[in-house]
């Protein structure tokens, strides 16, 4: 399945948040399994009693309300059939009685299923409209009947289904009989599910899922029955359970073996101890070679997503939550996606940036690559990025992984890399989250793509630098230090965010930061202050908000601050370039500005930089093209993959 699709409506639609799928090969238990399933299912669900209970007390006010308790209910009813089975109605006599891989459930009998059925039934038409009668009405006539034909105990259900022989091992034991059944009952398909549209976002995540639970009882509803063994004839059809794919078959045989492997055993996390002495800033007007900014390239994503998009893709496990209230916690707007992979918004940025820059293969040094999103290891994407440009050789190409505080580390490594090569060096920043975050809400809410390079080269002789002083930090308490995981097996190896951690880790360097800034001198001998004499602040786009509130906290306006976020999301190690790149294009930076850019976030890791962003280095957003084109021309075109399969392996 897909991460992300543009349907034929120009909408994004993400798959995973209607289509519930669970990584089996991170699982070895079933108390793993219902750790999942509760957080997933359970912790958002009503029981039928519940809404039975809400009913009763007067508590739904639209029909929107009514319909979205029915959903889940639904979904956690059927929250181990729609995430390990495939349905497969089977005529009795033609079933296999020894086969281990073939599951018919024990189904027990919806406990007061007329009553809470008829409830709703009643209740429903009293109900206003929340925003639209007549698209409402028809999503509801899909889940009612969906709901009212629900048999089982939701309750009773088990993840591991009883094979034919445990289910006939007692005749009284009850199981789902159809009296009839056709093959081609009509089911939503998957283009008619991802292109499913309505003008209200809620109605249209509503509808998505109302058609994918319709999908879970391929039959007449009412023509099924709960039915003891002892009264199935041959002809009878009964619902059959084969997992659907090989992990889902290998974690049942491990829990029905009992082979499954022990836990790890947990030890307390150490208390961090703090350093022996301070880390001094490294003043880079000190070093022999003085690094000089000559370019700065910015690829943004080409697809937008914005607030009411992540809405009409509400997740079966997320909290109702409104366009608004995302804008109000993280202030962001839309982020950017991009359908290329890392590798190519890389190229693309270092292209643009080199021929702004008026560079050659032949005179690049180094490529740094940072980011914390790639899935390639051999070769490094710095290393791949440097053939592509037609580089025979550099001094060194490598990825680094940093995160949020790519930049800084970037810088660093470049500047030094700078004292020994002598000649240009290529630092791109660049992530693509879109693949990585599955139907986990509030990464899907945050981050984006994006890629940036920049040029540093030697500075001439006498001339002041244009990064002032860099600094370095990693590390924290163990709770911050794994605050943001990718790949996080609890969340189908889905990048996760644990949003306290992450704002208490943001908070602590923050203020370390600006302390340390805040004592050292201006490099001009004008203000009293490193800090005083900075003309604008571009920290890691992480958060609007909540980097504002953090920035008050410590004596800084919002005024002194520049954001992208709100059009961009959070695109890690890239979101600063990024940012200074459009402070450019909005005319904000209009002059040659001394720049604060701190960045922290995932691993503990944190940094500055204090740069002299002079305008003339950005390329133009409309150049990008053309830029890349000309690059081209000049002999950093990649070679064809073919070429070198031929000349690697004849």
């Amino acid at each position: 399945m897909r991460d992300m699709e543009v349907n034929r409506h120009g909408k994004i639609v993400f798959p995973a948040n209607c289509f519930p799928e669970l990584d089996f090969s991170t699982l070895n238990t079933l108390q793993q399994l219902d750790g999942v399933v509760e957080r997933d299912f359970g912790a958002k669900a009503p029981t039928g009693t519940d809404i039975f209970d809400r009913i009763a007390a007067g508590r739904y006010r639209t029909k929107f309300g009514l319909m979205r308790d029915m959903a889940l209910n639904l979904f956690w009813a059927n929250r181990f059939v729609i995430t390990m089975y495939e349905v497969q109605p089977t005529r009795w006599a033609d079933l296999p009685r020894r086969r281990d891989d073939v599951f018919v459930p024990i189904q027990t009998p919806w406990r007061d299923r007329e009553t809470k059925v008829s409830a709703v039934r009643d209740t429903y038409p009293k109900l206003a409209a929340r925003w639209d009668a007549e698209t409402e009405d028809r999503i509801y006539k899909i889940l009612f009947d969906v709901f009212s034909h629900r048999r089982s105990h939701a309750t009773k259900l088990s993840a591991v289904i009883p094979t034919v022989a445990e289910l006939c091992s007692d005749r009284a034991n009850q199981t789902l009989r159809l009296q009839e059944y056709d093959p081609d009952f009509p089911r939503f398909s998957y283009a008619e599910i991802i292109d499913c549209y309505e003008e209200i976002p809620e109605l249209e995540a509503l509808h998505r899922w109302s058609m994918v639970l319709h999908n879970q009882y391929p039959w007449h509803r009412e023509h099924a029955t709960l039915t003891p063994v002892s009264e199935l004839r041959d002809d009878d059809y009964v619902v059959v359970f084969r997992p659907r794919d090989s992990d889902v078959a290998r974690f049942v045989s491990r829990v029905r073996s009992g082979t499954a492997p022990k836990a790890r055993p947990t030890t307390a996390a150490p208390q961090p101890i703090a350093p022996a002495r301070p880390y001094e800033a490294i003043k880079v007007r000190d070093l022999a070679v003085q690094p000089q900014i000559t370019a700065i390239a910015a690829v943004h994503g080409e697809l937008v997503c914005t607030n009411d998009d992540l809405i009409r893709n509400s997740g079966y496990n997320w909290s109702s939550m409104t366009a608004q209230e995302i804008s109000d916690k993280t202030g962001i707007e839309q982020r950017c996606y991009t359908q290329d992979s890392l590798e190519d918004i890389s190229l693309r940025a270092a292209r643009a940036a080199l021929a702004h820059a008026g560079v050659g293969p032949a005179d690049v040094g180094a490529v740094i690559v940072c980011t914390c999103t790639s899935s390639r290891l051999i070769p490094s994407i710095a290393c791949w990025v440097s053939g592509q440009l037609g580089i025979q050789q550099t001094h060194c190409s490598f990825d680094l992984v940093a995160a949020c505080a790519g930049l800084s580390y970037g810088l660093a490594e470049a500047t030094r890399v700078l004292q020994t090569v002598k000649r240009p060096v290529l630092l791109l920043c660049a992530e693509k989250f879109s693949d990585k975050i599955g139907n986990v809400r509030p990464s899907r809410m945050i981050f984006g793509d994006g890629a940036s390079a920049i040029v540093l080269a030697p500075k001439p002789q006498g001339a002041p630098p244009d990064i002032e002083y860099m600094q370095t930090y990693a590390s924290g308490p163990l709770s911050q230090v794994e605050s943001i995981l990718w790949p996080n097996p609890a969340f189908a190896n889905h990048i996760t965010v644990f949003g306290p951690e992450v704002k208490a880790l943001a908070g602590r360097y923050l203020r370390q930061m600006l302390d340390d800034i805040s004592a050292l001198p201006d490099p001009d001998g004008v203000a009293k202050s490193l800090l005083a004499s900075v003309d604008l602040i571009v920290p890691h786009q992480a958060n609007k908000t909540m980097v504002i509130d953090l920035a008050a906290a410590a004596g800084i306006g919002a005024d002194r601050l520049y954001f992208n976020i709100e059009r961009v999301g959070n695109a890690s190690s890239a979101s600063i370039p990024l940012a200074i790149h459009d402070a450019v294009v909005d005319a904000t930076i209009t002059r040659p500005t001394r720049v604060f850019a701190p960045g922290f976030g995932a691993g503990a890791v944190a940094g500055y930089s204090i740069l002299r962003i002079d305008p003339a280095v950005i390329a133009p957003s409309e150049a990008v093209a053309v830029a890349i084109e000309s690059v081209g021309e000049r002999g950093l075109a990649p070679t064809p993959a073919g070429d070198d399969v031929a000349l690697a392996f004849g």
